[in-house]
């Protein structure tokens, strides 16, 4: 008997969120009668200063294989942990504009309590985990590696 290997999604995304996404991810789950509540938590790239300049965008890079199976470690983890109907991640990797979205998780339940409970739960996860890298890009070219906070 062949043991069948687990395909995992691809979370990540190239560039920006983008409003459609978003919207097409919340309209694919219309049909699934069995979903009492949502939610959801964005992640936006934020214009922070440091020493006197400003954050103008952040350059994420990852290792896709790696970053992938731990996303889908995450929703796993939540999906025994809460009582979820669905769970989905999506990170950006390249250039995410000040202003723009870089995460995406997205949660579904029969209540939303525990729709809330996982996105916050997954959300942390994220920040502690994923192997994904952020260098925070200047006007004058200038970078630094940023810290998850």
């Amino acid at each position: 008997m062949t043991e069948k290997k687990k395909k995992i999604k691809n979370s990540l995304v190239e560039g920006p969120i983008t409003p459609e996404k978003i919207a097409t991810s919340i309209a694919h789950h219309q049909v699934k009668t069995n979903i009492g509540g949502h939610d959801i938590f964005l992640g936006q790239v934020r214009a922070d200063e440091i020493d006197g300049k400003t954050v103008t965008a952040i350059d994420y890079s990852a290792y896709d294989e790696m970053a992938n199976k731990v996303f889908d470690e995450i929703r796993e983890a939540a999906f025994e942990k809460f009582d979820l109907t669905c769970g989905h991640i999506y990170h950006s990797k390249g250039i995410v504009k000040a202003g723009e979205l870089c995460l995406f998780v997205f949660t579904s339940s029969k209540h939303r309590a525990m729709a809330f409970d996982a996105t916050r739960y997954i959300t942390e996860e994220i920040k502690a985990k994923a192997p994904v890298f952020g260098k925070e890009l200047f006007e004058d070219g200038e970078y630094v590696w940023k810290e998850n906070k």
